[in-house]
């Protein structure tokens, strides 16, 4: 009973999750719409994460554990990064960091018993926990810049960092309605797809904020 009750939870969630992911890549960013949406979009998220980890452990599921933390992380990094207009780092940006890359390296290894076993998941922890590394390690680099006493990242890196982790966040969202409802082989496919689609609109709208602030990127 409890398991249901929190999947029934986990899918609503996920629902208003997806609906107004699409509401905020569709909206004007910094917009009234854009920032209600990405609230209840954060909302949505944390609810996943909250039915998450108790289902997987009530599964057994280390892979499912894993894959809670990596997209809880990628929302709330970017829920931080648009709160934190100072763009000084604070003791819970530390934390999650660190929880982001210790999480990285709990996938290489389970990437490496899946290997073992003739899982063909070893692909996509390995792909997430490449991906979870690299967004630690840059998250990481923009707060030890912003660290008191040092020279403030310029505005529109912070921008960045947002897009890139709510993106990563719509990423996973994607994927998660996409292994639902589609099955592919190899069985890595459909949780790797969503991915390879749509990083590089994430890299185009990096660039396109970096050529925009260009002019006034020292101030702040």
């Amino acid at each position: 009973m409890l398991a249901l009750t929190l999947l029934v939870i986990h899918i609503a969630a996920g629902s208003v999750a997806l609906l107004t992911a699409l509401a905020a890549l569709v909206t004007a960013k910094g917009g009234a719409i854009h920032v209600r949406a990405g609230r209840v979009y954060a909302i949505g998220m944390t609810l996943i994460f909250l039915t998450a980890v108790p289902l997987a452990i009530l599964g057994a599921d280390v892979f499912l554990l894993l894959i809670a933390f990596f997209s809880f992380y990628l929302i709330f990094a970017g829920w931080r990064f648009a709160r934190n207009r100072s763009r000084r780092p604070q003791p819970v940006d530390w934390v999650a960091v660190a929880i982001m890359g210790l999480t990285g390296l709990a996938m290489w290894g389970y990437a490496v018993a899946l290997a073992l076993s003739s899982s063909g998941q070893w692909v996509t922890m390995l792909a997430f926990g490449s991906i979870a590394v690299a967004l630690s390690v840059a998250d990481g680099l923009f707060f030890n810049q912003g660290r008191s006493g040092r020279r403030r990242p310029a505005p529109y890196l912070r921008i960045q960092r947002h897009l890139t982790n709510m993106m990563a966040g719509t990423i996973a969202t994607v994927t998660a309605v996409m292994v639902v409802n589609v099955s592919m082989d190899p069985v890595w496919v459909p949780w790797l797809l969503p991915t390879v689609v749509i990083t590089p609109l994430i890299v185009w709208w990096n660039v396109r904020t970096a050529r925009q602030a260009r002019p006034s990127a020292g101030s702040g």
